[in-house]
Parts: structure tokens; sequence; C-alpha cells
């Protein structure tokens, strides 16, 4: 058996973080799940705090400064004390049974990165801006077609991989494309990825989305970057 960590990087998530950890608490495979606050402003370091102090496996740790979602994660990974970690982000996008399944292929495949993609099978998806859905496209095919391998949703939260493979890797991006530097030196580590169909509700800007055209234009350098360099 493998034991599993889940990883909740936030930023400014106090309308929608205590219902994302609660869906986690309604999955009983998590060994802990860790709050990492990317030095939020509003009430979310408070809604953090307290469910660490009501659930004795969650714990809280916080930046001094806001630099990005992959700055969150990296704060995280030194104090992972499980053999698997998961990404699960605070917007209430994604649904933590989809991460059971892929706990259960993890099981099979423990040394494989598991990811949860959002464009295979027929899982219920909906999609705010048609725009972000063939931007991922895109960018997938593109991070495929340069590293040799088919991954068909790069941009997808849900990783669950070895935590020994985080903790030994030197993540260098602090934003959004920690997801391309994560696929990219796996396939170096191991070039066993499995995808599992997961299910997606995308939320609007309004509903506070944050990653920008700008993100998906650095995906793109990052494929190469981390393809060649």
């Amino acid at each position: 058996m493998i034991n599993l960590t889940a990883i909740v990087p936030f930023y400014n998530e106090e309308n929608t973080l205590k219902q994302s950890v609660e869906r986690l608490l309604n999955e009983d495979i998590f060994s802990e799940i860790i709050l990492s606050d990317d030095n939020s402003r509003d009430n979310s370091l408070e809604i953090a705090k307290t469910l660490s102090h009501e659930y004795q496996h969650i714990k809280y740790i916080s930046s001094d400064i806001n630099l990005g979602k992959g700055n969150a994660i990296n704060n995280a990974v030194s104090i992972l004390n499980t053999s698997h970690v998961v990404i699960h982000d605070a917007d209430l996008e994604y649904f933590p049974e989809d991460i059971v399944q892929m706990y259960e292929k993890a099981i099979e495949n423990q040394n494989s990165l598991i990811l949860g993609s959002r464009f295979k099978g027929t899982k219920k998806r909906e999609n705010v801006y048609l725009r972000t859905y063939f931007a991922n496209r895109v960018m997938s095919t593109f991070f495929s077609l340069v590293n040799f391998y088919w991954v068909s949703d790069v941009a997808t939260c849900y990783k669950l991989m070895p935590s020994n493979f985080l903790k030994n890797i030197s993540i260098k991006e602090q934003g959004f494309s920690i997801e391309i530097e994560v696929l990219s030196k796996f396939l170096k580590y191991n070039k066993h990825i499995l995808e599992i169909p997961i299910s997606y509700e995308g939320r609007s800007y309004d509903e506070g989305k944050k990653i920008k055209v700008t993100d998906g234009i650095m995906y793109i350098i990052n494929t190469l970057k981390y393809r060649f360099i």
C-alpha cells in the first residue's frame, strides 16, 4: 500500500477554501492535507488555520510573499511525510472522488505519475471559456510533440506522483508553469504517465479564476525550455 498527501495551494480563496477542503475530507484516502497559503490578504488564512486546528492531519503553512502556485507547492514539499502526493486546487473546479481512482491506479503503478485528464473519457465537464478549452488542447498537443510522449491535458491540476520525485528535483517555476516543469522533469525521471478521466467545473474570472493569457504563453516557452535546456 501507499499513503497520500494532498497539497492545497491557495491565494485569496475565502469563498471556496472551506468547501474545497471538505471535499477532500469526504474521501478517506489522505494521510495528511497541507494547506499552503501564498500570502493571502483575505480571510483565507483564518479559514485554513481553523481547519488545521479542527483536524489533526491538516497542516497549515504560509509564505511571506505572494509569488504564485509553484511557490505554494514548493513550500509544502519539504514537509511531505507520505510516499505519494497529489495537488488539489482550492477553487472548486475539481472533485476529489476522481483522486480515489487515481490513487487506486497508483497502488498498481507506484513509480508512475497519474494524471487526471479533462479531455479523456465522458465524465461531466463544464468549460466557461471556449478559448481556454482550445488553448489547453493546443498546449497539450505542442507539449506532446516536443517531448515525443502523448499527454492529453498538461494544464490539469490533478497530478499524483511519488513524493521522492518532487523532493529530489529543484522546482524553479513559481507560477502556473509549474505544471509544465513537473511533467517535463517527470518524463526524464520515469517516462511513464498514466491518465485517468476526471470531472471538471470551470469558474469565471468574476468568480476568482487567476490564470491569464500570459501564463499560456509561458507554458509554450517553458515546454521548450525544460525539453532542451
